[in-house]
């Protein structure tokens, strides 16, 4: 009887670990979080010199979990079924851009704020993470991530502070510039937009 038990023991135990292998939403999150806050805390990332590789270092991080493809076609919403294959691999390019130089910036002038992950929430393939980050100084604001399964693993797909979420941000400014002037002046302003936030 044991020798029968034992191929079913197995086989439960490798599910088992499968299951246990798969990060949950917010173990997902907190892992990059705790990245980031490696590098920029980081004595000797943070000199000067050392800004170049320091960004990619947080770049990396960040685009280990967060999908940029899934954000842009989302941000571009009712506008992305009118792209063809070779517009939507370049606005997908420009949005990743954009996102990593406008927060980058951000993510650096952390000051030993606290994260504290109050709430994950999942429903069937999607889940929220609600977090809050407390400042030095005692402030508090919601910084809740939204993520997806896909590929097996979570991704985050929106980020929402104090309540309102990048995503429909951008889609509301897309939306506006490709309904007045057209999709080429959004492409124009991204290029513009990136060059000019970009790091030497």
């Amino acid at each position: 009887m044991k020798w029968i038990l034992l191929p079913i023991l197995f086989v439960t135990l490798a599910v088992s670990g499968t299951a246990l292998a798969q990060p949950s939403p917010t173990e997902t999150v907190k892992k990059t979080v705790d990245d980031v806050i490696k590098i920029v805390s980081d004595k000797e990332l943070k000199k000067p010199q050392n800004e170049k590789r320091r960004r990619q270092e947080i770049k990396r991080a960040i685009g280990a979990v967060f999908d940029s493809a899934e954000m842009a076609q989302r941000a571009m919403a009712r506008h992305w079924r009118d792209r063809n294959a070779a517009e939507k691999k370049e606005f997908v390019d420009l949005f990743e851009n954009l996102l990593e130089n406008s927060y980058a910036g951000k993510i650096e002038s952390y000051n030993q704020e606290k994260v504290v992950y109050l709430k994950e929430a999942i429903d069937g393939d999607y889940a929220e993470v609600r977090s809050k980050i407390v400042t030095a100084r005692r402030d508090e604001y919601s910084l809740d991530y939204r993520l997806m399964l896909k590929g097996g693993k979570w991704v985050v797909y929106d980020i929402v502070i104090e309540g309102v979420s990048l995503v429909s941000n951008y889609r509301t400014q897309f939306n506006k510039i490709i309904t007045n002037q057209g999709y080429a002046e959004l492409v124009k302003k991204l290029r513009s937009k990136n060059q000019e936030i970009s790091m030497p």
